[in-house]
């Protein structure tokens, strides 16, 4: 395990059975994600692109630098995290679940430290002017390819750029499997590029025609 890495969360990986990074969570930490840095991760499914958010949240939250938003693009994914989250780390930080009524400021989240919402969501507490945002250290763009999106794309770029000016030193974390045009988004992200191939099943293509697969 890192150096860098806070005791309680080298505790937490052990007893999972995690010893040792995978090849993108190890580049991310050598581009600085432990430092504070904005990093952009773009490796394909199961990689291990959440316990590179978890890294740099967990490290924050428990080193007092600041509350975690945790963004993703659907109310049925955020309530699966954060049961995760709860679950994992239940008695290091508070993890709270804001979706839904989009007329409140959700007050209440003041005294939590991991935060996982919509985009819309935020995007609503930012117009509510909510009073914890100004403690938020480090924001986590769950599926940022979304931005290409037509429907969801407008409003979470106008939420990344509205974080960026309200909180100049926030670290961005964005995780996607699928980016067109990774280096681009990572320059107005400024952020370092994090990418990598490796994949814990190997992918086989093929073409499926009357009834059989023909692989390349």
């Amino acid at each position: 395990m890192h150096s860098d890495l806070p005791p309680q969360l080298k505790d937490v990986f052990s007893k999972q059975g995690i010893t040792e990074f995978r090849p993108a969570q190890q580049k991310a930490i050598d581009a600085g994600l432990l430092q504070g840095k904005n990093i952009l991760v773009c490796t394909p499914t199961a990689s291990g692109k959440t316990l590179i958010a978890e890294m740099a949240a967990g490290k924050a939250i428990l080193e007092g630098k600041g509350k975690a938003v945790y963004i993703v693009p659907l109310v049925a994914l955020a309530s699966e995290k954060a049961k995760d989250f709860k679950k994992k780390y239940d008695g290091l930080f508070k993890v709270a679940l804001s979706v839904g009524d989009f007329d409140s400021s959700d007050p209440h989240l003041m005294d939590y430290d991991l935060i996982i919402c919509t985009a819309e969501k935020l995007d609503s507490l930012i117009r509510h002017h909510a009073p914890w945002l100004r403690f938020v250290s480090t924001v986590i763009v769950d599926e940022v390819h979304l931005l290409n999106d037509v429907s969801r794309g407008p409003t979470l770029e106008i939420l990344i750029t509205l974080l960026k000016k309200i909180l100049p030193q926030v670290q961005i974390i964005a995780l996607s499997a699928t980016i067109g045009n990774p280096e681009e988004l990572a320059t107005w992200l400024e952020a370092t590029l994090v990418k990598d191939s490796w994949r814990p099943v190997p992918l086989h293509k093929g073409v499926y025609f009357d009834g059989k697969i023909e692989f390349e």
